[in-house]
């Protein structure tokens, strides 16, 4: 029997076969060299189980968190808090504790305190801040007067009584009453004396204007300030606001631009209404106004004056006038050493004998006095004279 020759091996696929074992056994199993590829950050990404097994990878994985939105939440919450603890400071309220309602009939007196603080801040660069009352063992000022004495220099309170208490000023007014007629008038205008100006309280000052003289607005404030002529503040008055009523108006704007919360005008001349008053200190507000012109010192330092004018008719008029501050007439003497410098006297059944003065001691400072409802001329100006005494002292 022919034996079959042998058939030749694949010598090829033996090879291969060979190879593919070698490369199975080359293969990383695990080892201590694949962990130090991790650990020496391999290209080849990390598994999540690897992330697990190794927690350096897991930290450097987290991420950072972010506490901005709780430090702003936290932020707002506190300023909420507070800002309803204020509201019910500012309101009154309290936990176990019943608030007092507010008393629509508090004094007068005690309401003027309150404005008067609230305004201090704004004014008191400039300004006396009276925050009560202050005595004095000199003064001799009686129970239900008001008075004050104040430094202008130095802006200090020497004495006070009853600042904001409400006063009837009397002829007092006129202080504003010249304030108006030199801001807003002309001194040169000729003025007619009109019905009105002349129809006034019986028995009240007047210089004796009639109907149709002409007099100019210079001889009118001399009248107003030096004689307190009733009749020359109302000619001032129709002529500077076109009406009382205007002019009134007018006094009032002024008085609140000065800071006067306890004024309210009702004429220019100070004869009695009793919704016509005023304060002590807002009486120190109006003279510290008037100091800025020169004709208001000019004027009140005048013991006397002759007032010339003309007649409905044309013919030339006259009057000598005499002062109402019994200081510049020499009915009443001032401490030794003190100086009259201006001011303006006030008389009437309500409000008593009144006297704001503005006046230096020996060395040149400037003080501001005032008294209010004496009851005679002569108790008044004791009881200035009591305040001026202490100006010399400072």
């Amino acid at each position: 029997m022919q034996e079959r020759p042998a058939r030749p091996r694949n010598t090829s696929s033996s090879a291969a076969s060979t190879r593919k074992k070698a490369a199975r056994s080359a293969r990383p199993t695990g080892s201590a060299s694949h962990t130090q590829q991790i650990k020496g950050k391999s290209a080849r990404p990390v598994s999540p189980t690897q992330a697990r097994r190794n927690p350096e990878a897991r930290r450097k994985k987290r991420p950072r968190r972010n506490f901005l939105p709780t430090i702003v939440t936290v932020l707002l919450l506190a300023v909420v808090l507070c800002g309803g603890g204020y509201f019910l400071l500012q309101k009154g309220l309290s936990f176990g504790r019943q608030v007092q309602a507010f008393d629509i009939n508090q004094e007068f007196q005690y309401q003027n305190t309150l404005k008067a603080t609230s305004r201090a801040a704004s004014f008191a660069a400039d300004l006396c801040v009276v925050s009560g009352d202050q005595s004095l063992d000199s003064v001799t000022l009686e129970d239900g007067q008001e008075g004050l004495l104040l430094d202008i220099n130095d802006k200090s309170v020497m004495y006070a009584k009853g600042a904001y208490d409400k006063v009837y000023p009397a002829s007092i007014t006129k202080i504003m009453t010249a304030l108006l007629a030199f801001t807003n008038g002309n001194m040169d205008d000729v003025v007619t004396i009109s019905e009105e100006n002349v129809t006034l309280e019986e028995g009240s000052q007047r210089v004796g204007f009639q109907v149709g003289d002409q007099v100019t607005m210079d001889e009118l404030v001399h009248c107003l300030l030096v004689y307190s002529g009733n009749d020359a503040a109302s000619a001032i008055a129709t002529h500077v606001g076109g009406s009382t009523e205007n002019f009134v108006s007018m006094m009032n704007a002024y008085a609140a631009q000065l800071g006067c919360t306890g004024t309210h005008f009702t004429n220019p001349h100070g004869l009695q209404d009793e919704n016509h008053y005023t304060t002590p200190y807002d009486i120190y507000l109006m003279l510290k106004e008037a100091l800025k012109y020169p004709e208001f010192t000019e004027i009140t330092q005048m013991g006397s004056y002759t007032a010339n004018y003309k007649y409905s008719d044309g013919s030339d008029a006259s009057v000598v006038l005499t002062a109402t501050d019994h200081y510049l007439t020499g009915e009443a003497t001032a401490p030794k050493g003190v100086t009259i410098l201006g001011g303006k006297t006030g008389t009437t059944s309500s409000a008593g004998n009144c006297l704001a003065l503005l006046c230096q001691n020996e060395y040149g400072n400037p003080f501001i006095s005032i008294v209010m409802g004496a009851s005679s001329k002569e108790l008044l100006y004791q009881e200035m004279s009591s305040l001026l005494e202490n100006i010399n002292t400072v």
